[in-house]
């Protein structure tokens, strides 16, 4: 191994054991108290960690880690790994406990940095009724309908997106990176795309992103004091913004401004109801901001290289997308009505999302205690759902490692796909996501071809899987 992954890999343990340390206080785990869970908590101070971080690289990414321990100890298993005290399970059984159970059961388990970063009020946060409330809030602009008004700026910035591709080698990664912060922050900001606020929009964006997973030391020049400040910043041009709307200077028809409509109103309980205080809007405009990017940024690529390594598929979907364009009659542009009626592309969506798995597992924290394939669960315990064993699991999805997405032409089971999550913490931007994609993918089927400059199937060693060389292409006309 080069010099420097070895290095790499330390600097993540690292981070993560002492992002344990921070949070030590507050567990109730012990390797006492799990002795009656099979598994091992590997060496001490580090654990598995090495082992969770290396094979979390490789194409693979966790299910090595995982099915290697599902084989020796069964659906649930313990270790320490990241710094946590953790018990790994798995199963349709284990997805409907932990992600659909009866409320409080179990809550979101961040770590400490993601925590202070976001901020107490976040959704992420929340639990119980104060969830259930932000969530009715927050998801009203993201239905189907909310999203319309947004659709003729996501349609203009994709085709100009693709239309500086040809002639030059394009990491998709990084192009999909940009168009997706640029469309969540038009949304909810009505930012433009270009200019010096999109700027120094996207600058402070990247230094909040990539504290999530850095030291939890907050020193001058650390990625998390940086984080810190950078959010700062973006709070701050939030509190010129929110004040500039109240005042009657400004008005836009954005996801601030519903929020702000929210925040204003008086009178009875039930508007008291829909009130939120501005520490609570800016908490949770930054939450859409971070959830409605890296997950969306990663599917986008995901989908591109997969359609390049599966001609059939790519041929299957460039034909429905070809027709649409030729059976428009009055426009030269994309339509609402035609971005709804995509069926094979919906498939192809739910295909790369199983078959990468974004985001490889779902972390909770025990709020009570309950049992599961016959292992007792305590209060305060830290529990990670292992989301791709579901997803390549060969009973639900024959032949897991093919890209299939016939695997979708009749509903699956329940609780055995989760590419947007299930249950009360459903990813609420589930519609703009599939928007965005279905967009962006029909303009580029349709006027280019793309051949990869390298094939590298390793991912990147970040809680969203992302490809590590960022895939590389170089893009034609058609």
């Amino acid at each position: 191994m080069e010099l420097f992954s070895i290095l790499l890999i330390m600097v993540i343990v690292a981070t993560f054991v002492l992002s344990g340390f921070f949070l030590s206080s507050s567990w109730t785990t012990t390797p006492k108290t799990m002795e009656h869970i099979p598994g091992s908590l590997g060496w001490p101070a580090v654990g598995e960690s090495f082992s969770f971080i290396s094979d979390f690289s490789n194409p693979s990414g966790i299910y090595s880690f995982v099915k290697e321990r599902q084989q020796r100890y069964g659906k649930v298993f313990k270790t320490f790994a990241l710094g946590r005290y953790t018990v790994f399970m798995t199963g349709r059984e284990a997805s409907k406990i932990l992600l659909t159970g009866k409320d409080g059961m179990v809550s979101l388990n961040l770590f400490y940095t993601g925590q202070q970063v976001l901020g107490p009020t976040s959704l992420l946060q929340t639990s119980g009724e104060a969830h259930k409330r932000l969530r009715r809030l927050i998801a009203e602009p993201l239905s189907v309908d909310g999203l319309k008004k947004y659709f003729q700026f996501i349609n203009t910035l994709a085709i100009e997106t693709l239309d500086q591709w040809p002639g030059r080698r394009v990491l998709v990664l990084e192009e999909a990176s940009t168009f997706t912060l640029k469309v969540i922050g038009n949304m909810i900001m009505s930012l433009e795309p270009t200019g010096e606020e999109q700027e120094k929009f996207r600058a402070n964006f990247k230094l909040i992103s990539s504290s999530f997973a850095s030291l939890p030391l907050k020193l001058p020049g650390t990625a998390f004091n940086r984080g810190i400040k950078a959010r700062d910043r973006m709070y701050a041009m939030l509190n010129s913004m929110i004040s500039g709307r109240r005042s009657g200077k400004s008005f836009q028809q954005d996801f601030l401004e519903s929020l702000i409509i929210k925040h204003s109103k008086t009178g009875d309980t039930d508007d008291t109801e829909d009130k939120l205080t501005d520490k609570q809007l800016k908490d949770n405009i930054l939450t859409l901001l971070v959830a409605g990017h890296d997950t969306t940024t990663a599917a986008l690529t995901w989908f591109i290289k997969f359609l390049e390594e599966n001609p059939a598929v790519l041929e299957q979907l460039g034909k429905e997308h070809l027709e649409i364009q030729a059976n428009r009659k009055d426009s030269a542009n994309l339509t609402w009505s035609e971005v709804n009626k995509m069926p094979y592309t919906a498939k192809v969506i739910s295909e790369t999302l199983r078959k990468a798995t974004i985001l490889p597992w779902f972390s909770r924290k025990a709020a009570e205690d309950f049992e599961i394939n016959g292992c007792k669960i305590k209060k305060g315990w830290s529990v990670n759902l292992d989301v791709v064993s579901i997803h390549h699991d060969p009973e639900i999805f024959p032949n897991p490692e093919k890209f299939d997405p016939s695997r979708f032409d009749a509903p699956v089971k329940s609780f055995s796909f989760l590419g947007f999550g299930s249950g009360p913490r459903m990813c609420p931007g589930i519609n703009l996501a599939k928007l965005e994609i279905s967009i962006f993918i029909h303009h580029l089927v349709c006027k280019y071809k793309w051949t990869p400059l390298e094939k590298d199937d390793s991912v990147q060693p970040t809680l969203v899987r992302m490809p590590k060389n960022k895939y590389p292409v170089v893009v034609e006309p058609l």
